[in-house]
């Protein structure tokens, strides 16, 4: 055994294809990992599992050797079968030929058009019959599985289909209509595809489903149900389920739409020992100084910092920025497009520092992180362990940095007892907390659009309407502040004028009754009334 995340099988022990093998022994493997060893003779050997394993142990790679091997055995067994069947078709026909030669010297007519139809069915293939269905919960973990079911399986002949949502549509679908032998992709875009008869799911021989809790969180299990219902019985396919916990509603999923699944599990303790923890106690308002002069110290390579919104990851992004850092920001709402872009440079070590939502904690395979910032603590204890999994990946060593502030210290209970340990508290330099130098620059926003509704109704491009007229937006004039400044000012009253005398009475005397006597009162209104309708008769 060469490391020590590695167990004691080699994948040449396992009863694997040869093509398969070139593809393993291409990628650099040798020994399996403790998730890959458990799993994968069972599932070669024909028997549903569910596995529990983290993330980076080996799982994309386990599920994705069962189901190869499944379809390009069961190609060669078919092949066989085609074979020995066009064979005793046409020794048939020979012997039916020279029959009808002693008879009246030609062929029947339904003998030949009998081994023409085997000759048309056997050369024509079903482009809408995929064989594999292999789901995942992200876009990103999408992305990763089919690069990794590239390599493993280059020497083989089967096709490879990606569908996930955000971009590329149409040449997503030109790929599956031309025909795939496993379909990968996210539900929402899977399902969109299947509802429009792009392919089906009646010869389904393998069935996938990856972070299978995941898929919970994201809402997904109604379309996950959707699907696993219209393919054929759980007995008659291969079904793989694994995930980073296998609860309650994992198990229900698993026991509703597999057959009899093997349970598989690998401890946490042997992925946490590779990885360090420390944890700080800094206030709100300390965070931002921590965080920089961490990310300052040259013991790192690349690097992760987990926020929990969006808006405070923008405004992390701007403090590293403006202080020198290389830094990209990862959040729901970047278009799929410029998120490739974003972890090809990440990946690529163009910048060495990735602020992030959860949406990059899981699905992301990317080499030398060194180090994990929680700078916000997860809301959800599960999320700890897929965050600090981006980190000590195959068999690497890493670092978890958490900062447990005042806002989200109450996940911390749950987290210690999820992961089964407390984290390690270090007290925190005052060097640590020196303010950055550099505050990040005041971005102008673009200014709102505030006319009134008559102003929006109004033609700008029409010039006898604003002819000697200062363009206002809303209740404010946009005229030059010269042009106020020469307006006359309003009339002041004059308080030395004859007719304002403070001997005068300000109030009014009240009305002499004898006024009241002698005045007319106004008739009262008819019987009905425009706005309150017939008015009733009083007294």
């Amino acid at each position: 055994m060469q490391d020590t995340h590695l167990s004691d099988l080699k994948f040449s022990s396992l009863n694997l294809h040869p093509n398969l093998l070139k593809g393993v022994s291409d990628a650099g493997f040798e020994y399996c990992t403790p998730i890959q060893a458990l799993a994968l003779p069972l599932a070669l050997d024909g028997k549903d599992v569910a596995g529990q394993a983290q993330t980076g142990t080996g799982k994309t790679a386990a599920f994705l050797l069962a189901t190869m091997q499944r379809l390009i055995l069961d190609d060669e067994k078919n092949a066989t079968a085609m074979d020995d069947t066009v064979s005793a078709e046409a020794a048939g026909t020979e012997v039916a030929a020279a029959e009808d030669d002693t008879d009246q010297g030609e062929a029947k007519p339904e003998t030949s058009a009998k081994k023409n139809q085997l000759i048309n069915a056997s050369g024509k293939k079903d482009l809408k019959a995929i064989r594999s269905l292999i789901l995942a919960p992200t876009r990103e973990l999408a992305i990763q599985i089919h690069k990794d079911a590239v390599q493993l399986g280059k020497n083989t002949d089967l096709k490879l289909g990606l569908a996930y949502g955000g971009t590329g549509y149409e040449s997503q679908r030109a790929t599956i209509e031309a025909g795939v032998d496993i379909l990968i992709g996210t539900p929402g875009r899977v399902i969109d595809y299947f509802k429009q008869g792009v392919f089906h799911l009646n010869n389904v021989q393998v069935a996938v489903m990856d972070e299978a809790d995941r898929m919970f969180d994201l809402g997904f299990i109604t379309d996950i149900r959707y699907l696993l219902r219209r393919m054929p019985e759980p007995k008659t396919r291969l079904n793989l389920l694994f995930s980073a916990t296998l609860s309650f509603r994992v198990d229900e999923l698993a026991y509703e739409h597999m057959n009899a699944p093997q349970p598989v599990k690998v401890e946490s303790e042997m992925v946490v020992q590779r990885i360090e923890e420390i944890a700080y106690y800094p206030a709100q308002n300390e965070k931002i100084s921590l965080l920089i002069n961490l990310l300052k110290q040259g013991d790192r390579d690349r690097a992760l910092v987990f926020i929990n919104t969006k808006h405070e990851a923008a405004k992390i992004f701007d403090w590293l920025e403006a202080n020198e850092l290389k830094a990209a920001i990862l959040s729901g709402d970047v278009p799929q497009d410029r998120r490739e872009k974003l972890l090809k440079r990440f990946h690529d070590g163009i910048v060495d520092i990735l602020v992030a939502t959860d949406v990059a904690a899981r699905g992301l395979h990317i080499p030398d992180v060194s180090h994990v910032y929680n700078y916000d603590l997860p809301q959800e204890a599960e999320d700890y362990v897929h965050r600090t999994g981006r980190t000590a990946r195959a068999g690497a060593s890493g670092n978890a940095v958490s900062f447990i502030c005042e806002k989200y210290a109450y996940s911390m209970m749950d987290i210690e007892a999820f992961i089964g340990h407390a984290l390690p508290v270090k007290p925190i330099d005052e060097a640590l907390l020196v303010p950055p130098e550099n505050k990040p620059a005041f971005r102008e926003r673009k200014p709102r659009d505030t006319r009134s509704r008559q102003g929006s109704r109004s033609r700008p491009d029409d010039p006898s309407r604003s002819a000697g007229k200062p363009q206002r937006r809303g209740n404010v004039s946009s005229a030059p502040r010269e042009e106020l400044s020469e307006r006359p000012a309003p009339p002041t009253r004059n308080y030395d004028d004859v007719d304002f005398q403070m001997d005068k009475p300000m109030i009014k005397p009240a009305v002499n009754p004898k006024d009241i006597e002698d005045s007319k009162f106004v008739a009262p209104p008819s019987k009905h009334s425009i706005r309150f309708g017939e008015i009733p008769a009083i007294g």
